[in-house]
C-alpha cells in the first residue's frame, strides 16, 4: 500500500515538472522572438539558452537522458556561442537595429502558421511510431530508432526553433542597405 503511494506521489511530481518545463519552454521560445525587456539580441541569445534547457528537462523526464546531454552540449555550448559569436562581431548600435515592419510579421505570422498546420497534418496521417523489434539497447541503431521514431515530434521543434533563432539573428544583425 505504502509503494502505491510513493508510486502516485513520483508520477504527480513528475506531471508538475512537465508542466512546468513545458510553459518554460514556450514562453522563451516566445521571448526569442517577441522580446519586451530589451532589444538586444544577446537577452534573445539568452532566451534561447534557457529554452534549450528546458527542453533537455523534457528530455530527462522522458528518461532521454543521452539526448538531454547532447542538446545541452550541442546547442546550448556550442551554437549559442557562435550565435553570439556572430551577434558580437556584428556590434551592432541600437539606431541601426531594424524595426519590424508590418507586412513582415505578417508574413512570418503566415509561414509559421503553414508550418504548424503541415506539421500536425503529418503527425494526423501517420497515426504515431511503429514498432517492428527492439534492437540492441544503448547501440547507435538503437539510439536512432528511438530518436527518429518516438522523439522525433521534440527532435523536429528544436531543429525549428534553431531555425527561427538562427533567423532572427539574421534579422537583427541585418543592416539598411538604403
Amino acid at each position: 500500500m505504502r509503494n502505491g503511494c510513493r508510486d502516485a506521489g513520483a508520477r504527480s511530481m513528475q506531471d508538475v515538472l512537465f508542466y512546468i518545463f513545458a510553459v518554460l519552454t514556450l514562453v522563451c521560445g516566445c521571448l526569442v522572438v517577441a522580446n519586451p525587456f530589451s532589444r538586444n539580441p544577446v537577452t534573445s541569445a539568452m532566451f534561447l539558452v534557457l529554452t534549450i534547457l528546458s527542453m533537455a528537462g523534457l528530455f530527462v523526464l522522458l528518461e532521454a537522458f543521452f539526448l538531454a546531454a547532447v542538446q545541452v552540449m550541442v546547442y546550448a555550448g556550442a551554437v549559442i556561442v557562435l550565435f553570439l559569436f556572430v551577434i558580437m562581431v556584428l556590434d551592432l548600435q541600437v539606431e541601426e537595429r531594424q524595426r519590424f515592419r508590418r507586412p513582415a510579421l505578417i508574413g512570418g505570422g503566415l509561414a509559421a502558421g503553414a508550418v504548424a498546420a503541415i506539421t500536425l497534418g503529418a503527425i494526423q496521417v501517420s497515426g504515431g511510431p511503429g514498432r517492428e523489434g527492439t534492437p540492441v539497447e544503448g547501440s547507435t541503431q538503437a539510439l536512432g530508432q528511438l530518436l527518429f521514431r518516438e522523439y522525433l515530434l521534440p527532435f523536429e521543434i528544436m531543429a525549428v526553433l534553431l531555425l527561427v533563432a538562427l533567423v532572427g539573428v539574421v534579422l537583427l544583425s541585418k543592416k539598411d542597405l538604403k
